[in-house]
């Protein structure tokens, strides 16, 4: 059994590459949608909507980095943006139906390339696979 600090040393070589291949995955699955866009669309998507510094706090990421994304939502037409009824000053970002289809379609391909990746694995790896991600991924560590 390898001692903890290989095991770490391995977890990082994996998951950089996990991360890696997902990004490459995803320019040649939907070149319309990067692993970056499609993951900030399908942020608001699942919340309805959102304000731009929700998106800056969730994927911890600078302002003007979130505005360059949303100006290029915007610019496709795969946002709208109403003005926020609680505070006039602020707008509320929502995918547009444009926005909607483009991830539905993006999903449908992902789904589909995890599904051949997957093709070997029986389902007790598959579910014991998304629980230690999901464990992982909920761990707030600074």
């Amino acid at each position: 059994m390898p001692d903890r600090e290989t095991s770490t040393d391995v977890i990082q070589q994996e998951l950089t590459a996990f991360a890696r291949r997902a990004r490459h995955k995803a320019v040649q699955l939907h070149h319309e949608l990067t692993l970056v866009a499609h993951s900030m669309l399908d942020h608001i998507r699942r919340n309805g909507s959102c304000h731009a510094a929700d998106l800056a706090a969730h994927f911890m990421l600078d302002k003007s980095t979130v505005s360059r994304q949303i100006a290029m939502f915007e610019a496709e037409g795969m946002i709208v943006r109403e003005t926020d009824p609680d505070d006039h000053r602020r707008q509320i970002l929502k995918a547009s139906e444009k926005g909607l289809d483009q991830l539905k379609e993006a999903n449908r391909q992902r789904r589909s390339s995890f599904r051949e990746r997957f093709t070997d694995w029986d389902d007790a790896d598959l579910a014991q696979l998304a629980v230690y991600l999901r464990r992982y991924n909920a761990a707030d560590v600074h």
